[in-house]
């Protein structure tokens, strides 16, 4: 394994053992008032207790990954990883509103078309006599068909405890909220993107160094199918002999990051393994076109908002700002496999810089910093800290709603018990 990932796993493994943070309602942020963030309302499975109305003990909530704010704004979704389940809240009232269980047994066989296991030959290593008997560990999400289907991954299905074998990725009809469709995928699935121009999601397989592309130009879910399957300069082999492994790290490039630029000409993910990087493809062809180096090590989500991609760097805790389009113009000038970009602003935000998001004008970027329990705002034009508020153990995904006014960021649990809450933290911008 690279060694500073090495290093990145062994902090992990060290802040898991230390003191779990817990921030009570109405803590508001520091800094210098040009940006307040206040903590008004949480989710949580940790104080059954509570007897502040604003913080609601949950029990959807357990490991809660990822959260996606409706394109509509009027509900947002939070994929709670140990819980099996995609909990659905009313944006407005703050109230649940539904619970999409990510369970499948004999009364929902109908939603695997032509009970499809795999794609691209995926071999199960696992023996079972039905595959799509499972429970799946829903990790990230995102929208297509102008909001009109989430789409929710699996880590892994429940009884591949390796993540080895083919796992899914669900459809969920956000009108019904009810899942319509489950798709096969390669292993260990993570982050999934859908093109500016609704043709193509992409579906990045953390396991094994490849991203899956799905042609969505149907309106039909049942239409939808794999048209390519896209290798980032090696497949790496799923056979562990037997042994069981921390896929968390034994992931290759542990692929991540994953956006489309905004034009849809290129596509590109990040390597958080590795050497480093981020692998850029041709959208059109699905081509891979190189890797372009010279950003910080263990690249953990990039967000693209107008003339700028915003990438985090996990380990060194740093959020880096470039021009996208000079970014791939590097690339597609060279013909070498990897290339050098070095014109990056970069600001420290605490190690363990998870999702990130930017302010619809692109103004500011907010950072979860995982290992310093805490979120960061920063002002985009000179990448400087303007504020940060501490927030539950472990936060590690968030959306901002789209008219700015509020961020929701989600704490995971872990072995000592962690945040296991959802924030919603409002914003004022002076």
């Amino acid at each position: 394994m690279n060694a500073r990932l090495v290093i990145y796993f062994l902090f992990v493994v060290i802040t898991s053992f230390s003191q779990v943070v817990h921030i009570p309602i109405g803590k508001k942020s520091m800094g210098n008032g040009e940006v307040t963030m206040e903590l008004v309302n949480r989710y949580q499975h940790y104080n059954a207790g509570t007897t502040d109305i604003n913080d609601s003990f949950d029990s959807a909530i357990n490991s809660p990954k990822s959260v996606n704010y409706s394109i509509d704004g009027n509900k947002f979704y939070v994929q709670s990883l140990e819980g099996y389940t995609t909990a659905v809240y009313d944006a407005k009232t703050k109230k649940k509103i539904n619970i999409i269980k990510h369970v499948f047994n004999q009364e929902n066989q109908n939603l695997f078309k032509n009970n499809e296991t795999t794609a691209f030959d995926y071999e199960f290593l696992v023996k079972r006599d039905n595959y799509n008997f499972f429970s799946g560990k829903p990790v990230e999400s995102c929208f297509s068909h102008n909001g009109k289907y989430l789409w929710v991954t699996y880590y892994r299905r429940d009884y591949d405890s390796n993540a080895s074998c083919p796992s899914a990725v669900a459809i969920i009809d956000t009108e019904k909220d009810e899942i319509v469709r489950v798709m096969p995928t390669g292993p260990l699935p993570k982050m999934i993107a859908c093109s500016p121009d609704n043709k193509f999601i992409a579906v990045t397989h953390w396991g094994d160094n490849t991203i899956g592309i799905i042609n969505i130009e149907s309106d039909d879910p049942m239409n939808f199918n794999y048209q390519k399957h896209c290798i980032v300069d090696y497949q790496m082999k799923m056979d562990f002999g037997g042994k069981h492994v921390d896929r968390d790290s034994d992931c290759g490039y542990c692929l991540r990051g994953t956006v489309f630029t905004p034009d849809g000409s290129f596509l590109l993910v990040g390597k958080m393994g590795g050497a480093g990087g981020i692998a850029v493809f041709d959208a059109k062809t699905f081509e891979l076109l190189g890797t372009i180096k010279g950003m910080e090590s263990n690249v953990r989500h990039l967000v693209i908002n107008g003339e700028n991609l915003y990438l985090s760097a996990n380990s060194p805790g740093k959020i880096q700002k470039c021009n996208w389009r000079s970014f791939v113009k590097t690339r597609i000038q060279h013909k070498e496999k990897e290339v050098q970009f070095n014109d990056f602003e970069s600001v420290f935000v605490g190690s363990g810089a998870r999702t990130i998001v930017t302010t619809s004008s692109g103004k500011y970027v907010f950072a979860a910093v995982n290992n310093g329990s805490k979120i960061v705002a920063v002002r985009t034009s000179d990448m400087n800290i303007v504020a940060e508020i501490p927030a539950d153990s472990y936060p590690v995904g968030m959306d901002i709603s789209s008219d700015d006014s509020e961020l929701i960021v989600t704490a995971q649990g872990k072995s000592n018990g962690g945040g296991n809450s959802v924030m919603v933290f409002s914003l004022k911008f002076k």
